[in-house]
């Protein structure tokens, strides 16, 4: 007979259900064919936390019978399985059996992070307890003995246990799980280590010892807190590039019924064929074809292009593309999965997840860590043992030493610390980094990829003419584009603004918009007509092979209006930097041929591309990559995210949408285009300080080690050269906030200094 109630039965069973993962009937229907008679599966893992996870769970997955390839992201805690899709393989079994619990991945995850949450907690929690046993030791130190030292190793004691519960809960579960189901991580010989610690010094305590060592096992915890919680802030940091562009897809449409009706379909649920009424202000929900009206729709996620593009009758439209001025019906030719922003999230997710080399370095160490510290524990305890006739008392007290004193703190903080640091000076300088990792990659670029408008540009169009126009033209043509918001418009009023152009002398009886052709005015009998030349001209007229902006009285041309963009500032002296340093340079933009040609022109870009779409760009980066090459790509539109994500690093400015941002792994706030050369210059010296640090843990080691097994170390001292090492470490990466060779001042001048010395060494080369 069951001693649980029937609802406590049904709470235990879907909690175990939970456990163990989805089925392989959910497995199944949730895989998509990815061709080659293959399927692949996406699933979310939350314990994979370190190199050693990543290592141990490819290597059991890509051992199954029918997978083709297993990867996991750390970033997103993400596993993707490719299997034969004649036989579904055992993956969460095999999972289950590893100890990580699975569950099926969406896009577009998000919410509160319980994991930083915990290790702040932690952090606060464990050096609180640290400095308060610090000051109880004090009094031991300075000769206190008898009943007030067994006093304050008693009130040490009291402190340390639920700090040890606590804060060390971390390490202790990783370790625990980790040993049951048969396996090593780091987390093992840290968690015995301070179990070992504070056990030693409760049995110190209790048979009135004149030493314990709970401040040495609390500040280990706390130094290994701090590594932990710094790793994790980087990564978390590259966690929002698919969530972002998931949220560019709307929840529904209307769909229209062949009666006239109009229905409310769920997003999951559209299907081809179905017309979708949409509004002004609503992103379309899948691939379509515009059945009947016209409007002016946002195409910069496929395109790059910022102006609006007129989309009448049959024009092809795509999911995510947004719809700006006036409703229209659509037909649907796609389901959401098959839609072009469902394609881009799953170019953005496989171009995902590398791993750098000094993470590599650190995984690897990682790896090697637990058995080498246990074997040279435990050979020194055994030494030991031999040495002293027996004595476990001092064998087991070196052997803690041994266990602390190689604790990887140093190791641990070595590649973190100057990542934040790093970040911080960025961040000064007006540039974010969204993942530490990619600072060692913009270090080694060879190749740079630049998008044109709103990268190498601002992308805002401004009249290029206005000097051959009057100011009875100018007046008039901008009482019309008052009316509308297209970027051109609002060039034209601010250019008449500018000249100090009057009020115009015609007065309009009505003025519309006609999207996608421009605006009409009528007075009278007259008409105006301010737009595309084609619609604008009378076709009879002399100056109907005219394209462009035009401004036409009764189908005749008062004026024509060009257009061009403005350079960011610091443009020309920031790729004339790249260029010296050896970097090959490319423009590869959706924009035409004209204005490309023009802008690769006065910045001295011999390659180019105009009219490139999002799939060739990420193709051109794919090639770069074959090649050997190690490409920046820096762009800014929606249309740039995959290839943002794929090339080897990325960088776009602030003013980028939404997910071009979080696709890119640098971000730069102010306008100054310097922002890509000052980011590779830190990136380039963040590196070296990396590989001092590496070099200070690993001498550090060689020389405490030795001493620790000889017995020269007491537990306590053991911690001091442990946070000694790590102090080292953060001090050497702290260089980094006032290297000279870097920048000279902060603030609104730091561009002018940069922008003289770059401009010196062009001048000198």
């Amino acid at each position: 007979m069951s001693c649980c109630a029937p609802g406590t039965e049904m709470a235990l069973e879907a909690a175990e259900a939970e456990r163990a993962g989805p089925s392989a009937e959910e497995i199944l229907l949730t895989s998509r064919a990815i061709g080659d008679g293959l399927r692949q599966t996406d699933l979310s893992v939350p314990g994979v936390h370190c190199g050693a996870c990543i290592q141990v769970i490819e290597k059991a997955l890509n051992k199954l019978d029918g997978v083709a390839a297993a990867r996991v992201n750390l970033s997103t805690r993400r596993v993707s399985v490719k299997w034969r899709e004649d036989k579904l393989p055992p993956i969460i079994e095999t999972l289950n059996r590893l100890g990580y619990a699975a569950h099926l991945f969406e896009a577009g995850e998000t919410g509160k992070d319980p994991v930083l949450s915990e290790l702040i907690r932690a952090v606060a929690v464990a050096g609180f307890a640290a400095g308060n046993i610090m000051l109880l030791s004090v009094s031991v130190w300075s000769g206190a003995d008898d009943a007030t030292r067994d006093m304050f190793h008693w009130l040490s004691a009291l402190i340390a246990l639920p700090a040890l519960f606590f804060a060390g809960s971390i390490f202790f579960r990783s370790a625990w799980n980790a040993l049951r189901h048969g396996r090593m991580n780091m987390d093992v010989p840290i968690a015995l280590g301070v179990s070992l610690a504070y056990g030693l010094s409760l049995y110190e305590t209790i048979n009135h010892g004149a030493h314990a060592y709970f401040d040495a096992s609390v500040s280990l915890l706390f130094f290994l807190l701090i590594g932990r919680t710094l790793d994790h802030v980087m990564r978390e940091r590259a966690r929002t590039a698919v969530s972002g562009l998931a949220r560019l897809a709307p929840r529904g449409a209307m769909v229209l019924s062949d009666d006239g009706g109009r229905d409310y379909f769920p997003l999951e649920e559209i299907r081809p064929g179905m017309r979708i009424a949409i509004a002004a202000g609503e992103r379309i929900p899948v691939d379509g074809v515009v059945e009947s009206g016209a409007s002016e729709i946002d195409c910069s996620m496929a395109t790059g292009e910022s102006a609006p593009q007129a989309a009448g009758p049959g024009a092809d439209i795509r999911a995510g593309m947004l719809n700006l001025t006036q409703p229209f019906v659509m037909r649907a030719t796609a389901t959401a999965d098959n839609s072009f922003l469902a394609e881009m999230m799953r170019l953005m997710e496989a171009a995902e997840g590398g791993r750098a080399l000094y993470r590599r370095l650190a995984d690897r160490a990682s790896a090697l860590y637990s058995p080498v510290v246990h074997v040279t524990a435990f050979l020194t305890f055994l030494g030991w043992m031999i040495a002293t006739g027996g004595d476990w008392h001092r064998a087991i007290t070196v052997a803690i030493a041994v266990l602390i004193i190689t604790c990887p703190c140093a190791l641990g903080l070595a590649v973190p610390i100057v990542q934040v640091v790093a970040a911080r000076r960025l961040f000064e300088n007006g540039i974010m980094v969204k993942d530490g990792a990619a600072m060692e990659k913009l270090a080694e670029i060879d190749s740079a990829v630049f998008d044109k408008t709103g990268t190498l540009t601002l992308g805002v169009p401004h009249l290029a003419n206005e000097r051959e126009l009057g100011d009875t033209t100018m007046a008039l043509a901008a009482s019309l584009a008052v009316h509308s918001r297209h970027p051109f418009s609002r060039a034209i009023v601010r250019a008449a603004a500018g000249a100090g152009a009057g009020s115009a002398a015609v007065q309009f009886d009505t003025v519309r918009e006609l999207p996608g052709l421009g605006i009409e005015a009528l007075s009278g009998a007259d008409v105006w007509r301010l737009g595309r030349a084609g619609w604008a001209l009378d076709l009879a007229s002399d100056a109907s092979h005219e394209s462009g902006t035009v401004l036409a009285h009764n189908g005749r041309r008062l004026a024509a209006f060009r257009f061009d963009d403005t350079l960011r500032p610091d443009t020309k002296a920031a790729v004339d930097h790249l260029r010296l340093q050896g970097i090959g340079l490319e423009i590869m933009s959706g924009d035409s041929r004209e204005q490309v040609a023009r802008v690769a022109g006065r910045l001295g870009i011999q390659t180019w591309e105009a009219g490139v779409l999002p799939g060739e760009k990420l193709s051109r980066l794919s090639a770069l990559s074959s090649e050997g090459h190690k490409t920046l790509m820096v762009g800014d539109g929606l249309n740039d995210a995959p290839a943002l994500a794929a090339a080897h690093v990325s960088m776009a400015p602030a003013t980028a949408a939404d997910i071009g941002r979080n696709a890119a792994d640098f971000v730069f706030l102010r306008e100054s285009f310097l922002a890509v050369p000052l980011a590779r210059d830190i990136a380039k010296r963040a590196g070296r300080l990396i590989r001092q640090n590496f070099a200070l843990a690993i001498i550090y080691n060689l020389l405490a080690v030795p001493i620790a097994v000889l017995g020269y170390v007491t537990p306590l001292i053991a911690a001091i050269a442990m946070s000694l090492s790590s102090l080292i470490v953060i001090g050497n990466a702290l260089r980094l906030r006032t290297d000279a060779r870097l920048v000279g001042n902060h603030g609104d001048t730091e561009a002018d200094h940069r922008q003289a010395e770059i401009s010196t060494m062009v001048e000198a080369a």
